[in-house]
């Protein structure tokens, strides 16, 4: 589902009226047919890589001195997921498309061999990759179970970082319920969820993809709710969802299509 989903009519109208059960095979039709135009955007998030770099005491701490282990759902040709690898990672993307994660493949060793400075901040040095990282993409549908064990690691079970983007957004209203209990399960113990939350300038009652998402991830993560919203609603205290929100900061760069008011959010699932 890639990096970065715009709200033109041709993508909107590929979606239009497409049933639930089919959402999957619409984004596979549109890689099939080269129209990952629609939303790619040629580099990975700013926003994350500006995140991991200021921001390394928000991240998990390993135990035994393992690589943190992070997933990118919906990666698109995989521009996050390199640059996870790059910043120390073992780093798995997640693509329904066969086609996808193929383009995937081929970007991620392209890029590994030749870095690109979008790959890191402004005052970043480039960082030769460890032979042992893992960069990984694979073909499967989140909602379901049977891709994880391509993922599976004697180390650690889950998913210490998940980063999201335009996955969420780029799903049915109705699904986003799903959404939430899948990072529950993906995330493994003291993990974090991190969103960049896009698009907040769009109506909640606007046809998508990207369907607008203001108040929706504190719906979804800290009020349990949902997501399905009309108005984003009140950001109350003691909010006893299955997540709580640590971070929530509007970031220093990030794509142009946000229109300068995307905000970054880190959630860690609340101790039961």
């Amino acid at each position: 589902m890639g990096s970065n989903p715009q709200p033109t009519g041709r993508l909107i109208s590929h979606f239009t009226n497409r049933a639930h059960d089919s959402q999957s095979t619409g984004w596979s039709e549109l890689w099939e047919t080269n129209q990952s135009d629609l939303w790619d955007r040629g580099k990975p998030s700013p926003a994350l890589i500006d995140f991991i770099e200021s921001r390394p005491a928000a991240l998990p701490k390993p135990d035994n001195g393992r690589r943190l282990k992070a997933l990118v759902p919906g990666c698109g040709r995989g521009y996050d997921v390199v640059a996870l690898a790059l910043h120390g990672f073992d780093a798995y993307g997640l693509e329904v498309s066969r086609k996808a994660v193929e383009t995937a493949r081929e970007y991620a060793k392209t890029e590994l061999a030749h870095q690109n400075k979008y790959n890191y901040g402004e005052k970043a040095r480039h960082k030769s990759l460890d032979k042992k990282t893992i960069v990984k993409f694979i073909q499967g549908d989140f909602f379901e179970r049977d891709w994880e064990a391509a993922c599976a690691s004697d180390r650690t079970s889950g998913f210490d970082v998940i980063y999201d983007y335009t996955f969420l957004c780029a799903l049915l209203p109705e699904m986003r319920k799903d959404w939430a209990r899948r990072m529950r399960e993906l995330l493994a113990p003291g993990g974090i969820l991190v969103c960049l939350e896009f698009p907040l300038y769009k109506d909640l009652k606007a046809q998508g993809p990207p369907w607008g998402l203001r108040g929706v991830h504190w719906n979804l993560l800290a009020a349990g709710g949902d997501g399905v919203l009309d108005e984003p609603g009140e950001e109350t205290e003691g909010a006893q969802g299955p997540f709580e929100r640590i971070s929530y900061f509007k970031p220093v760069r990030s794509y142009e299509s946000g229109r300068g008011i995307d905000m970054m959010s880190v959630w860690r699932m609340r101790l039961q």
